[in-house]
């Protein structure tokens, strides 16, 4: 339905007649005219009465001049908007839970600050899971940690994390992985980037784990690990904030482990929130200083 229409046709309405609407549109009477005569045509309805020189609204016209009025305020407002230069919408992100519980806070703070027109949804899960959300559209954005298949989409570096191997207390520092050879290995499900490198870290050293508990959080990792149950990998600023965070033991990493990056990924062009987003990242910062 042409805009252009529902205006001639409103102007009608209020002008109360095709004279003054012609008069207040700058066109032509026969132009408004014509212009109503095709609209009803297209439409399979008549949208006035013709009783002599005047015009009455139908039970038809009736029903449309409701319609647009909505639709003419519509238009306004995402002009108005779009003018007005404010970022709008909704994110939809994904995250890791590491970074959603411990380094997302801060700056989704800010971006909220900066951008309040602007609602942000946000799911946890696994690496594997979020790039498997960006593939279905699910999200439009997530936060993602190596290793990762960059594949075709778009990637900045968002931060590091540093990585802290740790087991329940009074267990003798762990210099080598096959000192881990047989026990059990707490971690996330299949996906998560981190068990991924504690496996690998143990294949190197020639060690295998006993078995494999799956947790859905890092609260129920670090108290499985704290009653004695394995060991697992977690960022240590997640450790740091954690409720049983004193009842276990860290052990440092080799160095090629110890530091793991995080990168916000997402296909194709980023939308204004989005950009807004990523202006927020410490990397961002980082790169803008510099320049």
């Amino acid at each position: 339905m042409n805009l252009n229409d529902l205006h001639i046709f409103r102007s009608v309405v209020r002008e109360g007649g095709i004279t003054r609407a012609a008069h207040q549109l700058h066109r032509v009477p026969s132009n408004v005219t014509t212009r109503i005569k095709q609209f009803e045509e297209r439409l399979g309805v008549a949208l006035f009465r013709r009783e002599g020189r005047s015009l009455t609204l139908t039970d038809a016209g009736r029903t449309l001049l409701g319609h647009a009025d909505k639709l003419l305020q519509l238009a306004d407002l995402a002009e108005q908007e779009l003018r007005s230069g404010i970022v709008r919408g909704v994110l939809r992100l994904g995250s890791l839970e590491s970074a959603a519980g411990a380094r997302l806070p801060p700056i989704l703070s800010a971006f909220h600050a900066q951008n309040p027109n602007v609602t942000i949804e946000l799911q946890t899960g696994t690496t594997r899971a979020m790039l498997r959300q960006l593939e279905l559209f699910e999200v439009e954005a997530a936060f993602v940690s190596e290793p990762f298949e960059r594949g075709n989409l778009s990637s900045m570096p968002a931060f590091d994390e540093e990585l802290v191997l740790i087991t329940a207390r009074g267990v003798p520092t762990v210099r080598h992985a096959v000192e881990l050879g047989g026990r059990t290995v707490v971690a996330f499900p299949h996906g998560c980037s981190y068990r991924q490198r504690l496996i690998e870290w143990l294949t190197e050293g020639g060690a295998s784990p006993q078995r494999v508990l799956e947790m859905s959080s890092y609260h129920a990792i670090v108290a499985c690990v704290a009653a004695g149950t394995g060991a697992a990998i977690v960022p240590a600023e997640v450790l740091d904030h954690a409720v049983l965070s004193t009842a276990v033991e860290r052990h440092s990493l080799p160095p090629h482990l110890r530091i793991n990056r995080t990168h916000l990924v997402w296909p194709g062009a980023a939308s204004e929130p989005l950009q807004a987003l990523i202006a927020l990242l410490p990397s961002a910062r980082v790169n803008e200083r510099a320049a």
